[in-house]
């Protein structure tokens, strides 16, 4: 069954299994870097597992530039092999690799220079601005394996190959957990690093990942004339995934800063709370992945019922599966914690936190899938809207408006602020659907 087949008939429910699973095994696999890098360095040093946590906004920044651009390539792809013109796929696949190279070394060239600053905006331990300045150096101007395997999943991706990905991004983790220890700690006769190691380990599995997906990822280059138009079409779509992705690097940054106000250990809580939201989000993360394509591809075909149907089963899973990491850190924070520090404050202050965040786990779901569906169906707008009024508008605000009844009320921000942006999102959909082209058109089977 080829592509167009199998987007526009096949059972709703049978794409998002065949898609789903590769992509979280991958990020299953790919959450390890951070999970990894946290345990060993909360064995090597305190100062160091707290530099993890600050530089962490500053690594999603890099993610969102860099996948988010891949994720407007690839809805542009999707959504020309609907309309059944694959060589405008090509030539959109084509730009990815000069933009990837431009966007690393832009990225790379201002993280260089900037880093001690931020570094000092975000704590005043000077073993903690060291830490942050020689990992964050590293992880930043040796990105361009990251931002190229980027571009490259999300062009395979969209063509329908999810296995190079998934065995890229399997191989590059693997390389960084056997990697980690080694220069972490100095085995084998290798230099002791310590956090500097953890850094060259993480951006040794990216260019491994990279090297992977480039034969089948890299596609020629179009004619330079059509960049300016090509390049603006992939920023107004991937935008909504970059401000989404972004916002996150400022709101944990102004969080960490209202946290940095009662101790260094909170800022290490919510820093740890990260590294396992990373994991249990990988249902949700591989749905956000997978519809797109799909719900691109079918409104560009004028197949509006599968839209739908896509967005309540990708809903419905992600229900299922995001239940099981709300009842980890509800009843277990304690031992989640305790699996990178054991340091007797930090574990205090994060049970309670978790217990909190762990609330907001169901109504996350629709806050994060929304933004995505209308992205998907070319509603830039209001996806952009969403993800501002979440990270923007309701985090910091609300984060320090709970911080100052004390530490405690302050983790009751992200359940609130959850519940408001589905609300929000549920009301724009509602709109969505009442629309002419909406309600008109016949679709094909549903699934």
């Amino acid at each position: 069954m080829d592509t167009t087949e199998f987007f526009s008939t096949e059972k709703i429910s049978k794409i998002l299994f065949k898609l789903a699973p590769p992509v979280m095994l991958a990020q299953l696999i790919q959450a390890l870097y951070n999970i990894v890098d946290s345990l060993f360095i909360g064995r090597y040093s305190d100062s160091g597992l707290t530099a993890l946590s600050i530089i962490y906004p500053i690594q999603l920044l890099m993610i969102a530039l860099a996948v988010g651009t891949g994720v407007g390539i690839n809805t542009i792809m999707a959504a020309k092999l609907g309309e059944g013109k694959k060589d405008k796929a090509g030539e959109y696949a084509g730009v990815g690799t000069p933009l990837a190279i431009v966007l690393w070394f832009l990225f790379a060239a201002i993280c260089w220079f900037a880093m001690p600053a931020y570094a000092r905006m975000s704590t005043s331990s000077e073993a903690v601005i060291c830490d942050i300045v020689s990992y964050g150096r590293i992880v930043c101007v040796f990105s361009f394996g990251l931002f190229l395997e980027s571009i490259w999943t999300k062009i395979l991706q969209a063509s329908g190959d999810m296995k190079t990905p998934m065995f890229a991004q399997i191989m590059g983790a693997v390389t960084n957990i056997i990697i980690d220890p080694l220069l972490i700690f100095g085995m084998f006769g290798l230099p002791e690093m310590g956090i500097a190691g953890a850094a060259v380990a993480t951006v040794a599995g990216q260019i491994v990942a990279a090297a992977i997906v480039a034969r089948k990822g890299f596609r020629k280059s179009p004619a330079k004339e059509l960049y300016p138009g090509y390049i603006a079409r992939i920023f107004r779509l991937g935008l909504p995934n970059i401000l989404m992705q972004s916002a996150y690097t400022f709101y944990i940054f102004g969080l960490n800063l209202i946290l940095a106000g009662f101790c260094d250990q909170a800022v290490t809580a919510l820093g740890l709370y990260y590294k396992w939201q990373t994991f249990f989000f990988i249902p949700l993360g591989a749905m956000q992945t997978c519809i797109v394509p799909v719900i691109s591809f079918n409104y560009a075909a004028r197949n509006i019922d599968r839209c739908k149907k896509t967005l309540s089963t990708s809903v419905s899973f992600g229900l299922v599966l995001m239940a099981v990491g709300m009842l980890c850190f509800v009843f277990i924070p304690s031992q989640m914690l305790r699996v990178f520090t054991s340091d007797a404050l930090v574990v205090e202050i994060g049970s309670i936190g978790f217990r909190f965040i762990g609330l907001s786990f169901l109504p996350l779901v629709t806050s994060l899938i929304f933004p995505v569906f209308f992205q998907a169906v070319g509603s830039s707008l209001k996806s952009s809207l969403l993800t501002i009024i979440r990270t923007v508008t309701l985090f910091v605000p609300l984060g320090f408006l709970f911080s100052r009844f004390g530490l405690n009320w302050f983790w009751l921000t992200f359940p609130v602020t959850e519940l408001i942006t589905s609300a929000v999102g549920m009301l724009y959909y509602r709109r969505f659907l009442a629309k002419d082209y909406v309600r008109t058109k016949k679709a094909y089977s549903a699934g």
